[in-house]
């Protein structure tokens, strides 16, 4: 192991029992703020400094064995030679793990996540697509045992949506999903289509990591609140009260609205959510641009100008091109089988981060 990772893993070591004895302070669980924050340093610092522990373990074993094979007996120096041979191997795998876990962490990535799919150029075939895609995220998100929560829909005449905002709840979905911000791209023949043509739409995806009040601060005075009549499917409720509401933060432009309760409270409620998500979503654009991360290649910005992935339905083939990673299982990626593409992308960013760090 190189010095400069042996340090790191020392300090922290350290850390984790600085932390440890911060946490049985009654000031620190007074302090809401602080504690969520060491919690989560705690909660990354465990698995490095566990991790460390093993590998100091097999060290003094790999010791031990090397002065076995030296021992003037050749059945126990044989042996210490094979148990030396195994701990190498498994020291460098561990060693691996540790380079891993040391990678900078995203601190969003234990988080739900608010999506958006909008139809973009193609007319009705890019509001089915956006359908689509809606559809494919859902099946994933119930592979992952996760929980869909609709936000606001705005469903197509044609089919699919021109927009739909919807949240995912559960473990560590950020970190899975992050990387499906922007422009995806399909080439397939319509079925208003008589001729047979291909043809090429898009629809954007923007995923954002749910934000909490904690992480946002939002003056009221900052926001126009419009109430109005829901529209589409909502039953007996629908054009009699002004259950919609859409708020607008005056300050940054941006806009955010929902109609799926039937209550303007709740409403109210949902917008909330996603307009913190959006303020918090555009601050974190920001800080990567202010540290000139340009490491990940924008995976996950969610510029929507950027098509990040094409799905060729004549071919049954998926390209995300920021990683020229293909495969020729499109109808299994449209019923949610997307672990394949997800992990690549993950493998990928992990690369990036890790040449980055030598």
């Amino acid at each position: 192991m190189e010095e400069s990772m042996f340090q790191r893993l020392k300090v922290a070591s350290k850390r984790l029992e600085e932390i440890d004895q911060e946490l049985l302070d009654e000031n620190t669980t007074r302090d809401i703020k602080h504690f969520r924050e060491i919690s989560k340093e705690r909660a990354n610092l465990e698995p490095q400094v566990e991790s460390f522990n093993r590998y100091l373990k097999m060290q003094s074993d790999y010791n031990d064995a090397l002065e076995m094979s030296n021992d003037s007996d050749p059945e126990i120096a044989e042996m210490g030679k094979e148990e030396a041979k195994n701990l190498s191997k498994e020291m460098e795998t561990l060693e691996e793990e540790l380079r891993l876990l040391l990678l900078p962490k995203d601190p969003n990535d234990d988080k739900n996540i608010i999506v958006e799919i909008r139809g973009a150029a193609g007319g009705d075939e890019a509001n089915i697509f956006a359908g689509d895609l809606f559809r494919m995220y859902t099946r994933y998100a119930e592979g992952q045992g996760w929980k869909i929560q609709m936000m606001d829909q705005y469903p197509s005449e044609a089919g699919g949506f021109s927009q739909v905002s919807f949240m995912i709840k559960g473990k560590m979905v950020y970190s899975k999903l992050k990387f499906e911000s922007g422009a995806h791209r399909v080439q397939r023949v319509p079925k208003t289509e008589a001729s047979g043509r291909i043809h090429t739409s898009t629809a954007t995806v923007l995923v954002m990591p749910e934000a909490e009040e904690i992480d946002v601060e939002i003056n009221p005075n900052d926001l126009q609140v419009d109430t109005y009549h829901s529209q589409g499917a909502g039953g007996q409720n629908v054009n009699k009260t002004e259950s919609a509401v859409r708020i607008t933060h005056i300050p940054t432009g941006i806009v955010v609205a929902c109609q799926t309760e039937k209550s303007q409270i709740q409403n109210r409620e949902i917008a909330m959510q996603m307009l913190r998500a959006k303020m918090y979503s555009v601050m974190l654009e920001k800080q990567q641009e202010e540290i000139g991360n340009e490491r990940r290649l924008k995976i996950g910005t969610g510029e929507r100008s950027e098509k990040i992935r094409t799905y060729n339905y004549p071919q049954n083939r998926v390209t995300d091109h920021r990683i020229g990673f293909t495969i020729q299982k499109l109808d299994r990626v449209m019923e949610g089988d997307l672990e394949e593409i997800i992990e690549a992308l993950i493998h990928y960013d992990q690369s990036q981060k890790i040449a980055g760090e030598n």
